[in-house]
Order: structure tokens, then C-alpha cells, then sequence
């Protein structure tokens, strides 16, 4: 018996070209351009020291901190919350964030944010029936615009002031932020890079985020975002949330492992500016507002930290995908990478979704997603490649979204090729792309920003003549109305039979007929 020549493999560099992370053939958690170290794991106390020996050992606020530092710390819950649910850090720091020369209120910006998404707020509306964009527009060349400037409000559910809710947002940035920070006081961002490397600088440590890759910056978090090397351009798309956290979703049967693993999250590692003393500007977005912070030093002046109110990254490359391996498609809720709970405890506020390359392999069966009327809102965006949308419109750099109940499904030539197919065969999907999906228990309003001023939006749904793919083929079905008749025809001879069975009368007389 002849044996096959043993093939080799061979890394793949191109990450939009991966089928998973470990083609690249890499031994480091980061990918090759990334400049920075971090530490891993989730849901972890992180501690990380620019100068060992910085951080205080069996305490948090000792009398006078190594090196003339100050103590800072930072809270995310409540004192008394449950161990589980208890989250602060300790920052040990050139000088405190108290120091400062003032706020200025509502400081002029170019940026479009609305934070209300309540049926008495007139400036956001419902949309009725689907939606789609095609990529939000870059900034233009002549204009200088930061992620600051560049963050524009979608739509939306809640409102930050009631601690609950949700926020799509989209940034387009051509500029770093130069000696300014950001603070969102209002809520979590979860903030993914579609277009360019983005360089971010949080109080805590440096990230690179790349395109498949997504980062989340904790409320309260000061952070700064400059665009990587070689970089000119950057777009991306933020999921802010309101009195809720992102977390790991529970696996079930799954066991201890799959989809997004814990160690595959990176944090960053505590670094500090050179320059301590020069004038900055801490932008703080409160209740939808942007406010500022004059101060003459950095705010990335930390030595050490210790905690659980850290940023953090994850390359979507990494995902351990599960799926259907007998029949059936399987629920979009295995593609959770995280999920942020609501106060209804069977419900969340959003899932955080991937759509990329694996193995299809369910066979007998239809396997592609049926057509459904998901209770859900669905918001999908592509990252790169041809993505998962509703039309050729759909392109990277865009968005497509139904509204809860709103019935959807796929209609492309796949979905007929799936129906007359008669061999399951193994495959290979969504290579060389990826797709996102902010899935949400809540019905979205939506800003006039994302229904008229991007200038990228279609409401119009889809052309009727799509349908012409899927006719009616149960009318020309042979003999369909012969088959109906002769079910009416059965279902009501039932019907009198059973009668029998209520009527005294009828059933007496059923007895003696069967005695004799």
C-alpha cells in the first residue's frame, strides 16, 4: 500500500488570509506587528510595574507610596458588591487625576454622539422594516480629524443615566489624538478596528489593535488613540454599554473550553510617558457630552497598578469555533465571543458575535441559516473580505441591521444551490473574511446621523425581484389540491367520530350496534 508524501505546512502571514490564528505558525500570543507585551487571562487581579518593587506588598495605600508616588484608586462597582462582582484597581502615579486647572463645559467638537434612546427623545426614530450602509465616509484631506472628532452615534437603546442600555456607535479618524485623552464616564466601549492600526494608550498600559482585532476600555478609563505605523486612515465600530459588563459566556456542554478561552485575552503592561510635564486635555463624555479636563501633566504617568478594572484585547483570529457536525444549522449564540447581561437574568443586553473561516460538515441537512424572526436586533458589519450581508452593498467599512421580529434570511444563489444539492460534501466557509454581529435583546432607535447624514444608507430593503429565486412551489406541487381535499375530507370524518363520544345518544347506540 502506497503511502501519500507527507505535506509540510507553511505559515501564513496575511492575518485577513488565516483560517485560524494557528496557521500562522506563531509561538507568541501577538501577531508579528505587534509592538507590545501584555499579560494574559480574563477575569484575573492583573498587577504590573514599570520599576519592580513598585507596588506595596501586603497593602494598597501605604503611608508614602515607593518613589514619591501617590495612590489613586478607581472603583467599578459598588464597596459591598459580591466578591464575584466587586471590581477596582489601585494606581500608583506621578500625580493624582485630582490634579487640575478646571473643567470647560460642552467644548466644541466635530463629533455626532446621542446618548437618549427613549420614545420622547424627537432626534432618534425607529426604523420600519430593514437597513443597510455602505461604508461610512472617511474624513476628507483637508480636514484633521481624531477619534475624538471622529465618533458618530448610529442608534441605540436606553439611557446611560438609567444605567441600562446599549449604543452603536462608528469612529473615522485621519489624526492621532495629540495631548488628549478620552474618559467615558457613561458606559464600557468595546471598540473594533475595521480600517488601519490603531496605536491606544489607556492609563494602564499600550495595545495595538488591528483589524479581527477588538479591545475593551472599562468606564472611567483614560485612554488615547493614535494611529499605527504607516497608518493614514482608521474606521471602526464601538458597542457602548450602560450598567452592564462584557463577559465570557457560560459553555454548557461545551465543557471548559471553546469559543472565546480566557488566556487567549490580553492586558496591558503599566508603562509610562517621558514627557510628564506638558498641558493636556482629558475629554470626558458625560451623559452624551463632551466635557474637558486642563491639566500641565500626563495622564499616562502610572508606575505600577494592581486590579480588575483593566483594558484588554482579543484577536477574533484565536476563536475556537464550534458547530453542527451531524444536522441542522446551529444558533448564532455559539458564535459568542462576549456577552453583557441584562437585569433580566435569561436575557442579555448584547452578545458580541464572530462570523469567520471554518468547517462546515453537517450532512441531510439544510445548512445554511433557515429564514426566522429573530426577537432580537441584529447589526452586522465586515471587517474585510465579501462578509455576510443581505446584498452586494454590503461591503467592509458598513453595516446592515434587522430589527427585532423583523423576518430575514439568506436568498442568494447559495441558499438555492443548499436546497437542490444532494450531497452534503465537507467545506470550508467564509475564508479570507470576517464578519461581525452586536446582537441585542433590545429594540433599536436610531440617530439622523445613521438615516440621513452618513449619506450611506439604504432603507429602501431588498428588491422584490430577489424573491424570484424562492417561488411558491407548493401550489404546482402534482396533485396539491387532491391531497388537500382528501385531508379536509379525513379531518372531517374525525371530527364525526369523535362527536360520538360527546353525545349520549350516539355513543348508546354505537354499544349496541358493536353488541350485535
Amino acid at each position: 500500500m502506497s503511502v501519500p508524501p507527507i505535506q509540510e505546512r507553511k505559515p501564513v502571514k496575511d492575518m485577513q488570509k488565516v483560517f485560524h490564528y494557528t496557521d500562522t505558525m506563531s509561538r507568541k500570543p501577538t501577531r508579528d506587528n505587534d509592538p507590545y507585551e501584555y499579560i494574559t487571562g480574563f477575569g484575573n487581579r492583573h498587577q504590573s510595574e514599570v520599576i519592580p518593587g513598585t507596588l506595596p506588598a501586603g497593602q494598597n495605600n501605604p503611608q508614602e507610596p515607593r518613589f514619591g508616588l501617590y495612590t489613586e484608586g478607581i472603583t467599578y462597582s459598588a464597596f459591598a458588591a459580591p466578591r464575584h462582582a466587586n471590581f477596582s484597581t489601585y494606581m500608583y502615579r506621578v500625580r493624582p487625576a485630582a490634579a487640575h486647572n478646571g473643567y470647560k463645559a460642552n467644548i466644541p467638537n466635530k463629533a455626532d454622539i446621542e446618548n437618549c434612546f427613549l420614545s420622547i427623545n424627537p432626534k432618534v426614530a425607529t426604523l420600519a422594516e430593514q437597513g443597510e450602509w455602505a461604508p461610512f465616509p472617511l474624513p476628507k484631506d483637508d480636514e484633521k480629524i481624531d477619534f475624538v472628532d471622529g465618533m458618530h452615534t448610529v442608534g441605540g437603546s436606553g439611557d446611560p443615566n438609567l444605567r441600562e442600555g446599549i449604543a452603536l456607535h462608528v469612529f473615522m479618524a485621519n489624526t492621532d489624538m495629540d495631548h488628549r485623552a478620552f474618559c467615558n464616564t457613561d458606559g464600557d466601549f468595546l471598540i473594533v478596528a475595521q480600517l488601519g492600526n490603531l496605536d491606544i494608550q489607556t492609563e494602564l498600559g499600550k495595545m495595538f489593535l488591528q483589524p479581527g482585532e477588538v479591545c475593551v476600555i472599562p468606564r472611567g478609563i483614560r485612554f488615547a488613540i493614535r494611529l499605527g505605523p504607516g497608518h493614514d486612515v482608521a474606521r471602526g465600530y464601538i458597542t457602548e454599554i450602560w450598567g452592564s459588563r462584557f463577559e465570557l459566556p457560560d459553555l454548557g456542554p461545551l465543557g471548559g473550553h471553546g469559543l472565546a478561552n480566557p488566556r487567549d485575552f490580553l492586558h496591558p503592561v503599566a508603562f509610562i510617558d517621558e514627557n510628564l510635564h506638558e498641558d493636556w486635555s482629558i475629554v470626558n463624555k458625560n451623559n452624551g457630552q463632551y466635557h474637558a479636563i486642563e491639566q500641565d501633566h500626563s495622564p499616562f504617568d502610572l508606575v505600577a497598578w494592581h486590579g480588575n478594572v483593566v483594558p484588554y484585547k482579543y484577536d477574533l483570529t484565536k476563536f475556537a469555533s464550534q458547530n453542527a457536525t451531524t444536522i441542522d444549522h446551529t444558533d448564532p449564540s455559539v458564535n459568542c465571543v462576549l456577552t453583557a447581561p441584562s437585569r433580566d437574568p435569561v436575557t442579555p443586553l448584547v452578545d458580541f458575535l464572530w462570523f469567520g473561516p471554518r468547517w462546515d460538515v453537517a450532512s441531510n441537512t439544510f445548512r445554511l441559516p433557515y429564514f426566522h424572526r429573530n426577537s432580537a436586533t441584529e447589526f452586522l458589519a465586515c471587517l474585510y473580505g465579501s462578509g455576510l450581508g443581505r446584498s452586494d452593498k454590503f461591503l467592509p467599512g458598513g453595516g446592515s441591521v434587522e430589527i427585532s421580529h423583523t423576518p430575514h434570511g439568506n436568498f442568494s444563489d447559495a441558499y438555492v444551490y443548499e436546497m437542490r444539492n444532494q450531497v452534503n460534501e465537507p467545506r470550508k466557509i467564509l475564508e479570507n473574511q470576517m464578519t461581525i454581529m452586536i446582537e441585542s435583546s433590545r429594540s433599536f432607535l436610531f440617530t439622523e446621523y445613521a438615516r440621513s447624514g452618513c449619506g450611506t444608507f439604504n432603507d429602501q430593503g431588498t428588491d422584490p425581484k430577489a424573491w424570484d429565486a424562492l417561488p411558491d412551489k407548493f401550489s404546482s406541487y402534482p396533485h396539491i389540491q387532491e391531497i388537500l381535499k382528501q385531508v379536509k375530507a379525513d379531518k372531517e370524518a374525525r371530527k364525526q367520530r369523535l362527536e360520538t363520544y360527546y353525545d349520549d345518544d350516539r355513543l348508546a347506540a354505537l354499544v349496541l350496534q358493536l353488541g350485535q
